[in-house]
């Protein structure tokens, strides 16, 4: 039975130390998404590599620190990645396209529905999306970091049976295997909590931006989404199809979550809030645990500039977010009426609402 897969490769796995493009990889790993292709699956390839490929090439010396020099080298190295991986998965018959995204293409819900229909389009035409950050175009306070984090939303929006995230070691450990001969390897883990947040540490390595952490960070909204992860190695011919049959060199993050509709992923996950609201306890089980929406009895404080239709996060009394929602209130309207009762807000209003709720059920997402 065929499935949509998501496959993340890092630049540390597609580049020399030197910072060039290592063609022998990139036509490896293309050999390894072909032989899922052929089985029926419906593949998406999220790759790193443009700045690591190209500023070598453009002549720095080393991976650049400046804003404009990393725009400079992606611009030359992303050219230069999708050449090779057209070339590679030309050796297959398979046809690819190059889709280059920024944070703000997520961020404006029309925009992001856009791209899933483009790629839900290329995936029925049997032709392999090669998505990257727009980095010659993108900013810091815009990036997404890494592409871990982009593999998961892309696998979540597109509904992927499953996310391959591929890094140079062979899964998550409890401590660091190259400087520890006791450290234990995690094979499967049911939740991420705050004890695997503290086993993932910092970043990898130099040619790369995300370390470990980044990863347990894309997992865990990846199975937010429902959307089951591994992270692992994939060195050794067979060894991608092992890591999506269960059976890789890695750590597999599971779920028993169901796929969460596109609207509640971007709520989520994309979204810009522009207030919040602090909620009682009894709000907080309503919201968390019995599947109601949140009144205007259970809030407490309000804070932010907000209108009707802008999202706004929810924290609980001890400051803690426990989720997201679309507000039915401005800011001035929910500070007159937090803490009311249902019939004391239909009395001050005197009907000048759409809705009772201040957050509705089916605008609201659990983030706790």
């Amino acid at each position: 039975m065929s499935s949509r897969i998501v496959i993340k490769i890092g630049s540390s796995s597609l580049t020399t130390d030197t910072g060039s493009l290592h063609k022998e990889a990139v036509s490896f790993f293309a050999a390894e998404i072909a032989a899922l292709h052929a089985e029926g699956h419906e593949v998406l390839l999220v790759t790193s590599g443009a700045v690591a490929a190209g500023f070598g090439h453009i002549g720095y010396t080393s991976r650049p620190k400046l804003l404009h020099e990393k725009q400079a080298a992606a611009a030359v190295g992303q050219a230069l990645l999708m050449q090779a991986y057209q070339q590679a998965f030309a050796g297959h018959e398979i046809k690819t396209a190059q889709i280059l995204l920024t944070r703000t293409d997520f961020l404006n819900r029309k925009r992001m529905g856009n791209a899933i229909m483009t790629i839900d389009e290329l995936l029925k035409q049997r032709v392999i999306p090669i998505i990257n950050e727009n980095d010659t175009v993108s900013v810091d306070e815009l990036k997404f970091g890494d592409n871990d984090m982009l593999s998961a939303l892309v696998a979540g929006f597109i509904k992927a049976s499953k996310l391959l995230i591929l890094t140079d070691t062979d899964g998550l450990y409890s401590a660091d295997p190259r400087k520890q001969a006791d450290a234990v390897k995690y094979d499967r883990i049911d939740e991420i909590t705050d004890e695997i947040y503290a086993i993932a540490g910092g970043s990898g390595s130099a040619v790369g931006t995300g370390g470990m952490r980044s990863k347990v960070d894309a997992a865990k909204v990846a199975t937010r989404g429902g959307v089951p992860v591994f992270v692992g190695r994939v060195l050794e011919q067979g060894d991608m199809k092992a890591a999506f049959y269960d059976r890789g060199k890695g750590t597999y993050f599971d779920t028993r979550l169901n796929s969460l509709p596109r609207k509640k992923q971007w709520l989520g996950f994309m979204s810009s809030p522009l207030g919040s609201v602090q909620v009682d306890l009894g709000a907080e089980k309503a919201l968390l645990h019995d599947g109601h929406s949140l009144l205007p009895v259970g809030v407490q404080e309000v804070q932010g500039h907000f209108q009707a239709g802008d999202v706004i996060e929810v924290i609980n009394m001890t400051g803690d977010i426990i989720g997201r929602g679309i507000v039915n209130y401005d800011e001035e309207q929910l500070r007159m009426i937090r803490g009311l009762s249902s019939q004391e807000v239909l009395k001050k209003l005197e009907g000048n609402m759409s809705r009772l709720e201040v957050v509705h059920r089916d605008e609201w997402i659990t983030l706790k």
